[in-house]
């Protein structure tokens, strides 16, 4: 298998949580090039060095970096994808400076030329038993007889190829009743509420926190033929917004969250006020070592489990209020 080396620049007290966060993304293992570390040895090296090469005294002056690999596939194209989307959050959040410049580097791929190159790792592909996700792209397959889930997540999450994303939708065609009202937390491209749509869903609310991804769930929408009056997109965190959440309001059938455990968590005792009883919420975005912590945390809050599911290192649960 090929892989992708990530960097990360980053300052040396973010290191730690920094890397905790991604680690929620799935990624495994860590390289830490940490300048204070060196700067360290320098003060304290007390002549007892003849000679110290030049390219080593470079990294007193470059950034603290922090560096991983990913699979060169449609998992790992996915998995950089959510890393892209936390950075950008990062950024843009109150502690953005604690993190340093986030400045991400591929591999020889430059962050630019990565919307185009990433194409590469999406193909059509069959999801349950009937749908069949189109990048938009891709023309229709011939001989197909499942319904076509058109998608283009320019830079946000979800093209189906992940686990995560493909287990949610599994369990929405397991669930859905015609005509349901369906909540999606933290939408990305859209793509678990624009598939609930073509699978039977009466209208749908999608949620995210960056404006990217709303208004990128609204194109897929309308890519779909899905009107406008029946899937409202909204730019907000629902943990903050108290407008937000009224304006949502309630009495929905199904919640999809696909996200990452500490939001899960943050989330879980908001979920309930927006389901009428009986309603169904599925989790999905959690590294299996957080499973058990995550669906503790939904269970105080009063749902239960209904079923787990679990690929390649990710789960997937449905509960219920």
């Amino acid at each position: 298998m090929n892989w992708m080396e990530i960097k990360i620049c980053t300052e040396t007290p973010a290191i730690e949580p920094l890397c905790a966060l991604l680690t929620d993304y799935g990624v495994r293992g860590f390289a830490i090039e940490d300048k204070e570390d060196f700067q360290e040895f320098l003060d304290g090296k007390n002549g007892q060095w003849d000679y110290i090469d030049e390219s080593l005294m470079q990294l007193a002056d470059s950034e603290t970096k922090i560096t991983f690999y990913l699979p060169e596939d449609a998992q790992g194209a996915e998995q950089l994808a959510g890393v892209r989307e936390l950075l950008k959050q990062l950024k843009s959040g109150e502690n953005a400076a604690f993190y340093g410049s986030l400045a991400l580097s591929c591999g020889n791929v430059r962050e630019e030329d990565w919307a185009n190159n990433w194409k590469q790792y999406f193909k059509p592909l069959p999801v349950g038993e009937t749908l069949l996700i189109l990048p938009s792209w891709e023309a229709v397959p011939a001989g197909n007889t499942r319904t076509i889930l058109r998608i283009d997540p320019a830079s946000s999450f979800g093209t189906g190829q992940h686990h995560t994303t493909r287990l949610c939708l599994e369990f929405v065609e397991t669930v859905l009743h015609r005509g349901d009202r369906v909540l999606d937390l933290g939408c990305g491209s859209g793509i678990l509420s624009i598939g609930a749509m073509l699978l039977g869903a009466g209208e749908a609310a999608a949620v995210d926190i960056a404006d990217n991804s709303v208004r990128t769930a609204a194109e897929n929408a309308a890519e779909n033929g899905i009107d406008a009056a029946v899937y409202r997109t909204y730019c907000g965190d629902i943990c903050t917004d108290a407008a937000l959440r009224e304006t949502l309001g309630d009495g929905y059938d199904l919640i999809c969250a696909n996200i990452v455990a500490d939001v899960l968590i943050a989330m879980a005792g908001r979920f309930g006020a927006f389901l009428k009883p009986g309603g169904r919420l599925i989790v999905s975005g959690i590294i299996t070592e957080r499973a058990e912590e995550v669906l503790g945390v939904l269970k105080q809050q009063g749902f239960r489990q209904t079923e787990v599911r679990s690929a390649e290192g990710w789960t997937a649960a449905l509960l219920e209020k």
